[in-house]
């Protein structure tokens, strides 16, 4: 095994399989400890497992574990899961039925990390917005309020390390939307780093700084978002909804229309107008099946967004000779998108052809 490296999460696990259990996991991962890192793929690909064997719920032999040359696990010996200074948060909240909301997160607090401290008790109230059910139990919250409860507990153990096994999975479609914007003001107020399991790629486009993509017990992709899902040749650009994500910041909003300005790159493009302000930084999702491309900008087209790209690579579909998928540069931020192949024959496209990327405005997610 290597060694670990500072300031890194150090995830090393051997888990081979046995006469029980046909699964195995074999991980070497070194993770950044900062933002939110999203291990990612279909159930039974081992996301949960690697949480389990971080936090010392599972111990295997062949393991190491370490933060910032903390060593947590190896072949040495395993620190206790109590003496872990990590938040977990389940899918379902686990909370203590017979205490208050309140209760539970006075409860966390008494096995608080002492010495040190990256939130305080009135921050998290306002950051989870739950002020206004501290005194009700368990019983009478909503799944939401429930995670949300749950999520405020973990942080005020002051941990080192935040780790989130699907926390949205049981909650239906509706309490998911309500609940993402907390989680996204936890990732960025948060100074320390969250793993964040899930295989919802909503999710990890929404949260997610750097994600781990898994497939039976074995790492197969992994990197910054924008730049994994950028990239053709990857079991991303190959989803139906093949996806990028864009970063900016808002800088125009024109209520009368219902629509908001994202600035990137130089370059703007309309969105739907949903919670954001002037002045804050947001990510959009484009699918490709969503852009078109033109060689000149047609003025008098419906479609609002007409982004100035460079043709980057071009890739065939093997298993649909009808279709090409483009990846397109604007400036330096990869927008990929999905044409026929005879409209690819047509336009003549190839590396470093100058191209105009339409894309509707009502097709881009905030």
């Amino acid at each position: 095994m290597n060694l670990p490296t500072d300031n890194m999460l150090c995830v090393q696990i051997k888990q081979p399989a046995t006469s029980q259990s046909s699964f195995s996991l074999d991980v070497d991962l070194l993770l950044p400890n900062t933002g939110v890192t999203a291990l990612f793929g279909a159930s039974g690909s081992g996301k949960t497992t690697i949480l389990r064997h971080i936090a010392g719920l599972n111990i295997s032999q062949h393991s190491h574990v370490s933060l910032n040359n903390n060593i947590w696990q190896s072949a040495e010996g395993s620190v206790p899961p109590h003496k872990r200074p990590i938040g977990f948060v389940f899918q379902e909240g686990n909370l203590f039925e017979h205490l208050t909301a309140e209760g539970n997160l006075r409860f966390a607090m008494k096995r608080a990390n002492t010495g040190s401290s990256i939130i305080a008790f009135d921050e998290v109230i306002e950051l989870m917005n739950i002020r206004g059910i501290l005194t009700q139990f368990p019983a009478h919250l909503s799944g939401g309020e429930r995670q949300r409860v749950a999520i405020a507990r973990a942080l005020l153990i002051q941990p080192q390390l935040l780790l989130m096994d699907e926390p949205l999975a049981a909650l239906d479609e509706t309490l998911k939307q309500d609940i993402l914007p907390y989680l996204e003001a936890l990732c960025h107020r948060a100074n320390i780093p969250i793993l964040y399991v899930s295989h919802s790629l909503d999710e990890v486009i929404r949260l997610a700084d750097h994600m781990v993509v898994l497939e039976k017990g074995k790492v197969t992709e992994q990197g910054a978002v924008h730049s994994l899902l950028g990239k053709l040749g990857t079991s991303f650009s190959r989803y139906q909804d093949a996806s990028v994500v864009i970063s900016g910041v808002v800088t125009k909003q024109e209520k009368q229309w219902g629509l908001s300005w994202l600035e990137f790159d130089n370059q703007t493009i309309a969105f739907k107008q949903g919670n954001e302000s002037i002045n804050d930084t947001i990510r959009l999702r484009i699918q490709s099946k969503d852009v078109s491309i033109t060689l000149s900008k047609d003025n008098h087209s419906s479609i609002l967004n007409h982004i100035d790209a460079i043709v980057d690579e071009t890739e065939s579909d093997p298993q649909d000779p009808s279709t090409i998928r483009v990846r397109l540069l604007a400036g330096n931020t990869p927008i990929l998108a999905k044409v026929t192949a005879l409209s690819a024959h047509r336009l003549a496209l190839k590396k470093g052809l100058t191209v105009i990327a339409q894309i509707k405005s009502t097709a881009v997610l905030a």
